[in-house]
């Protein structure tokens, strides 16, 4: 069986040093392992995000809870955790948020590994010092700093008012733990993005602050929603010159129920016209909870027509997970 670890390294050149930082750094490092999840093939995600999924998660409560990115651990039937010493650990599904996407799973055996304190990114600046580390210790971290504090929307329908945006891009982001200078967790890696400079194209690494965890981290842990379920549509989006343009639907999803098309252009919600995505899902999210008709002004090629689709919980389509 190959390493999880393998392929993963970061460059040695932009690796962190211990005598740069005021906390052990290689205990904190021993906080993040690798994160293997097995998905059924009939699973409603097993498309879209493959069957085979591997990352990184973060111990941040004694009795072996791990946190990570919901998409890793989305309809996972099997969890294994890998630690830096090469020990392997089952772990099952506790909770996914997708308003924040959050994942939680739960070590089944004891992992005997520090626990990385939750800090806060409120105070973290654009310019400041950062680690990025995904499992496998020193060679797997990435000593970085803060490029942008922004707003990111998504095109399957998610939205963070303030993500943390930083850089050189790691090559293993998903569920990586962004560790600020006191030692402590104030970010989980996201995505990889392409960011543009003067040189031209350039990858950045977008994280969830962890400021949005504490609040829900009860709910997870107890395998409870998080929030209210969001009425969702199953569109992917994206923005092109002032307009919102279906690049996409979801199999049995709303949108592709009521035969939206990917070139299709959504004009306004409920009559309120969007021209990005952060309008349109909070156009979308206004109209009620989960079941709620959203009505949509589309452009179809040189046509304008009104359409109701009935959104529904996203959860709803998900298998459930299997209790240990």
């Amino acid at each position: 069986m190959s390493s999880p670890f393998q392929g993963h390294e970061v460059e040695a050149r932009l690796r962190p040093t211990a005598d740069a930082y005021r906390f052990d750094l290689d205990r904190a490092l021993s906080a993040v392992v690798a994160l293997e999840a097995t998905v059924p093939p009939d699973a409603y995600t097993a498309g879209i995000l493959g069957t085979e999924r591997l990352g990184n998660g973060v111990v941040i409560g004694p009795e072996g809870l791990v946190l990570t990115m919901a998409y890793l651990v989305t309809e996972a039937a099997d969890v294994t955790l890998t630690l830096n010493s090469g020990r392997r650990v089952p772990a099952h599904v506790l909770g996914i948020d997708s308003q924040t996407g959050f994942g939680l799973v739960q070590a089944l055996e004891p992992l005997n590994l520090p626990v990385m304190t939750l800090g806060s990114a409120r105070d973290l600046n654009t310019g400041q010092g950062v680690i990025a580390a995904g499992a496998g210790g020193r060679s797997h971290a990435m000593a970085g700093q803060v490029l942008a504090r922004m707003p990111f929307a998504g095109y399957w329908e998610y939205l963070l008012e303030d993500a943390i945006i930083a850089e050189p891009a790691h090559p293993h982001w998903s569920g990586a733990a962004l560790i600020g200078p006191k030692g402590d967790l104030v970010g989980l890696g996201s995505l990889s993005l392409e960011g543009r400079t003067e040189h031209g194209a350039k990858a950045i690494n977008m994280y969830v602050p962890i400021d949005l965890l504490p609040p829900i981290l009860d709910d997870l842990a107890r395998g409870r929603p998080a929030h209210p379920p969001r009425p969702w549509l199953g569109v992917f989006a994206q923005e092109l010159d002032g307009t919102v343009v279906v690049v996409g639907v979801s199999p049995g999803g709303p949108a592709a129920r009521a035969e939206l098309r990917p070139g299709d252009v959504i004009l306004a919600v409920d009559g309120i016209e969007v021209s990005n995505l952060a309008e349109f899902y909070g156009q979308l999210w206004a109209q009620g909870p989960a079941g709620a008709s959203i009505p949509l002004r589309v452009l179809r090629e040189e046509d304008v027509f009104e359409m109701e689709v009935r959104s529904i919980d996203r959860n709803s389509l998900l298998k459930k997970r299997r209790l240990n």
